[in-house]
Parts: structure tokens; sequence; C-alpha cells
């Protein structure tokens, strides 16, 4: 699964999933919508093909690409290196749609909220070195600390980039 930023905006004016879904079919082929929008689909090497908008307004995507003997098999079938080209250039149209950004763009946000976890896990590790050499800490100070530290990590863990100023006031507060 990958997570892609969507610029401010899009999905309202899309439709949300339901938006999605109709980008898909312009694509992809043998486009399936579920209940709550989330469309499957696939075209050439891409078996599946599997596109939502989260509810913190970002692109959810799980791709599952032709592998091993399949792949070989379908590129020296004819015309295979050209469906799979096809299949490149539809699945890169189909992101610049769906978040607004060109790849580069994309790329740059990707490098973005990599720095940001980056930051709050280097926030935490000095955190809890803090706490274990400082005998000059109150317990309230050591209790906000781990409240702080508890978010963050839980943040990290559902795949959300902290905020700088989550990691300030952690760093701020020893």
């Amino acid at each position: 699964m990958e997570r892609f930023e969507v610029k401010r905006g899009l999905v309202k004016t899309m439709g949300g999933n339901a938006g999605l879904a109709k980008l898909a079919t312009e694509h992809f082929n043998d486009v399936e919508v579920n209940a709550d929008g989330v469309f499957i689909a696939s075209f050439a090497i891409l078996k599946s093909v599997t596109a939502e908008y989260t509810a913190d307004g970002k692109l959810l995507v799980d791709v599952e690409q032709m592998k091993g003997q399949d792949l070989s098999d379908f590129l020296s079938a004819d015309g295979g290196r050209e469906q799979a080209m096809e299949s490149r250039s539809r699945w890169s149209n189909f992101l610049d749609k769906a978040t607004g950004y060109s790849s580069k763009q994309r790329g740059d946000k990707a490098k973005e909220q990599a720095k940001k976890f980056s930051k709050a896990k280097s926030a935490i590790k000095m955190a809890h070195k803090t706490m274990e050499m400082s005998d000059s800490l109150s317990q309230e100070t050591i209790d906000n600390a781990n409240a702080m530290i508890a978010e963050l990590e839980k943040m990290i863990e559902e795949g959300n980039a902290p905020s700088e100023g989550k990691v300030k006031k952690l760093n701020d507060l020893l």
C-alpha cells in the first residue's frame, strides 16, 4: 500500500471516491466499485489496482503488478512491450489527476513526509534518552513527555506524519 498527498480541495472537486472511480474508468479496465466507492481495476501488467481517498484527504493505493514468468510471457507476446509501457503511462496519468501533483511533485511530497517521520522518531529517541539520563525532571514532566511520545508513536503507526509543532513541543518540554 502506498499513500499519496493530494492537492488541497481536489477530493471535494472530484466528488470523493465516486469521482476517483470515474477517473479510474478512463485509465483502467474492468473497474469494479464497492459500496464505499473504493474501486478495483486492472490494465495489462497491472493485475490489480485498488484505490480510495482516505478520511484525512490522502490517496491510498494498492497495486499488484505481474512478476516473474507471467511478466516474461506477457512482454514476449505480440505487443507486450507496448502494452507494458502503456500501463506505466496510464498509471502515471491516473496518479497525476487523482493527486493533482506531477510525478516530481509527488516525489518531493514523499521526501517531505519521510523527513517529518524521521524528525519525530529522532525526537522520541532523544526524549527517552534525556528522561533516562536526567535526575532533575519532575514526574509531571516525565508523564507529559510520555503522553506526547505515545501520541507521536500512534501517528507514526497510523502512517500520519506528525507536524513539526508536535515534535517541537516534545523537544521543548525536555
